[in-house]
Order: C-alpha cells, then sequence, then structure tokens
C-alpha cells in the first residue's frame, strides 16, 4: 500500500566488499558536489571505527559531513526529533543512515521530518501523513535483519514508552548499500538474532493474509539463504560469502514485508520490546516460535512452502506445524540462541500486562495480518507460550 497522493520510488542496490569506498560519489551522485550531509548512527559504530570509515568515504569526495551519533539502542522520539534539527541546523541534502535497525530507522524518519515542522511522534501509527518532500537517504546496514533498507515503516518509542511505528513513501530510502566487510564485527549472538529477525519476516510475509506471489518469492529466497548461511555467519564471522548472503536475506525479507506486512509473531515482539525492552529479534524469534505450530494448522497450504524453503521432506499437513517447529528449534540449537526471558524479569505473573499490549493499537495492523485470526483469548494464550518457554 502506498500513501495517497505519494510517488512510489523503489530502493536502488548497491552491493559488494568494501562498497562503502565509494559512498561519496553516491551522494554526489544524488544531489551534487560540496553538499552537506547528515552520518546519522550510533554509539557502537563510533567505537568500532565504522561511523570514520563512512565519514572518511565522505570527506574524501569534498562533502561536508555533520555526525549524529547519540543513539544507544532502539530510538526514542525525542532522539529522531534531535537528529531531525542537526539536519536543518546543518542544511543537509541527504542523509546516511549506517548501522542495525535503530540507527537505520531514526535516519530514515529525521530525513522525513527535518523539512517540515512537526516532531516524530505526530505521525505514530500514520494519523497524519509525512511531509511530502523529504531529504534523501542512503540506508547502510550493519546488521543482516530488520531489512529497514528497503522498507518504509520506522519504528521507534514514545513520550509514553510505547513502541511505535512511522510509515510513509517518504521514508524509503533512495539507495541502500550492502556492504558485507560492515557487519565482520557483529558478535555472534547478534549476528544470530539479527538472521532470525530476518528469518520471521520472511515468514510472516510469506503467510500473511496481504501475501503475494512477488513478496512470497522475496520472502522464500530469503528463508533459503538464512538457512544456507547464518550458521556459517555465527560460526565463522569474517566468512564474506555467508556474510553478503545473510546481507542479501535480509534485504529480500525487507521487500516482502513492505509489500505484504508481518504477523503476530511481530505485535507480541512489539509487546515485548515496550515492557521489558527485549532485543527486538529474540523477541520476533520468541514469538514465533510460540506461535508456529498454531499458525501452520488451519493454513497447511501457506505453509508447505515455508516448509519446502527450510528444506524439509514431503509433509504430511496433520503434522507440519510440528515438523516446522522442530526445523526452527534446530536452527536456534545451530546458531547457539536461548530464547529465554528470565533475564528480563517477566515472568506468568505479566500475562495480562503482556496481552493487553499485544492487542494494543499500535500492533493492531501486525495482528490483523496474521496467517490466522488473532482474538484476545488467542493472544492471551500465545503470551503464556511465550512465557512458559513452551
Amino acid at each position: 500500500m502506498v500513501a495517497p497522493g505519494s510517488v512510489e520510488q523503489s530502493t536502488e542496490l548497491a552491493c559488494g566488499e568494501h562498497r562503502i569506498a565509494d559512498l561519496g560519489a553516491d551522494v554526489i551522485a544524488r544531489v551534487g558536489p560540496g553538499a552537506p550531509v547528515l552520518l546519522v548512527s550510533d554509539q557502537g559504530l563510533v567505537r568500532a571505527g565504522l561511523v570514520v570509515r563512512a565519514e572518511t568515504a565522505l570527506v574524501r569526495h569534498g562533502l561536508e559531513v555533520a555526525i549524529f551519533a547519540d543513539l544507544d539502542g532502539e530510538p526514542a522520539a525525542g532522539q529522531i526529533d534531535n537528529a531531525a534539527a542537526s539536519a536543518r541546523q546543518h542544511q543537509a541534502r541527504l542523509v546516511v543512515a549506517l548501522g542495525g535497525g535503530s540507527a537505520l530507522d531514526a535516519g530514515k524518519l529525521a530525513a522525513a521530518i527535518a523539512p517540515a515542522d512537526l516532531e516524530a511522534e505526530a505521525y505514530a501509527l500514520a494519523v497524519r501523513p509525512l511531509p511530502p518532500v523529504p531529504l534523501p537517504v542512503i540506508a547502510i546496514p550493519t546488521t543482516a535483519g530488520t531489512g529497514s533498507e528497503m522498507t518504509r515503516t520506522a519504528v521507534f518509542t514514545d513520550q509514553a514508552g510505547r513502541k511505535v511505528w512511522a510509515w510513509g513513501e517518504a521514508l524509503r530510502p533512495r539507495l541502500a548499500l550492502l556492504d558485507p566487510t560492515l557487519t565482520t564485527g557483529l558478535p555472534a549472538a547478534l549476528t544470530a538474532i539479527s538472521g532470525l529477525d530476518a528469518l520471521v519476516h520472511a515468514i510472516e510475509a510469506a503467510t500473511g493474509q496481504r501475501a503475494t506471489p512477488t513478496s512470497t518469492g522475496h520472502a522464500l529466497d530469503a528463508i533459503r539463504l538464512v538457512l544456507a548461511h547464518l550458521e556459517t555467519a555465527v560460526r565463522r564471522p569474517d566468512d564474506l560469502r555467508a556474510r553478503t548472503g545473510m546481507l542479501r536475506a535480509a534485504c529480500l525479507a525487507g521487500r516482502a514485508i513492505d509489500a505484504s506486512g508481518t504477523g503476530v509473531a511481530h505485535g507480541l515482539g512489539h509487546a515485548l520490546g515496550t515492557l521489558a525492552k527485549v532485543p527486538h529479534g529474540l523477541a520476533v524469534a520468541l514469538a514465533l516460535r510460540a506461535a508456529l505450530v498454531w499458525n501452520a494448522e488451519p493454513a497447511p497450504d501457506r505453509f508447505r512452502q515455508i516448509a519446502q524453503a527450510m528444506g524439509l521432506e514431503r509433509t504430511d499437513d496433520a503434522q507440519l506445524g510440528a515438523a516446522l517447529a522442530a526445523r526452527y528449534d534446530a536452527l536456534l540449537v545451530a546458531v547457539d540462541c536461548t530464547l529465554d526471558l528470565t533475564r528480563y524479569g517477566l515472568g506468568a505473573a505479566d500475562a495480562q500486562r503482556l496481552t493487553d499490549a499485544t492487542l494494543a493499537p499500535e500492533n493492531r495492523p501486525m495482528l490483523e495480518n496474521n496467517a490466522r485470526p488473532v482474538d484476545a483469548d488467542a493472544a492471551g494464550a500465545l503470551v503464556r507460550r511465550v512465557l512458559s518457554g513452551g
């Protein structure tokens, strides 16, 4: 779906090892020589040296660079407002967003609202259209998970502490730059949950109510790539073939959810993020594990193609959900991912709070798109399964 009155564009792709070296030329091709640029990133990437690597690639092409890196974890509305203010102060003509999904989302939304007067929270849940002429964005992922470089969505935390989203064509990056050398420093645990996020995106996009043949094709390709490359990326972080495969998987899954949306794993996952700050990839991986068998029961046709993409042989419809769950659990073991909420302080006593958060308005679009209808009873049952670790 495209916002009324907007002009849909596609995101260009640039891929390759050390491709970031040509970032300055990418900017000049879009906004001309000597243009002021805002580089949005986070403190972890400052410490890792990736921000200076991007800055160097810009400065050596004669571009004026301002850096906004006041991010540490998922972005809050106020941080996005500050990034937009920095873009205005610097008179930026383009925003480079460098990082995981949080930095990409922050950069995208800051670029969208910088030319206007309203703050980020004014656009939460798409209650009003985004400004029609955003600053162009070049998105450079340093994780392989969210696919934010391909989507028209930005997720952030509002002043009430809710995990909300903005949506619109103005959030679509002009260029996604995929460079596997930027992902080799990602720790194994983060590599694993980022890759699982891409897998959940693909499964939900291919089985949701708004799935299309095109989005399903992207999603199935993403699933195959995750199964082929995630374990290697976790075990051998410098393996650039595996890192490239995972960047491609996240990109394809991002395309799929941009067209067809997500489902209950993301609704429940966002609720976990709101209540206990559970990292997004871990939250949705937990939620998918709880929902997989339940989702597959009434819709084996939708899930049979998922099973095939995950390498399963022909499976009887009655056993399909269980076979998928077993394959999923095997992947979790292979990448050393323990789906445990203990450290986040959630237990059985939080079931009603978590159910209410799952059913909140900001998560309704995800529940309504799910492969199987999610009412209050179903949400409660899935929540109890997540909290019990079952």
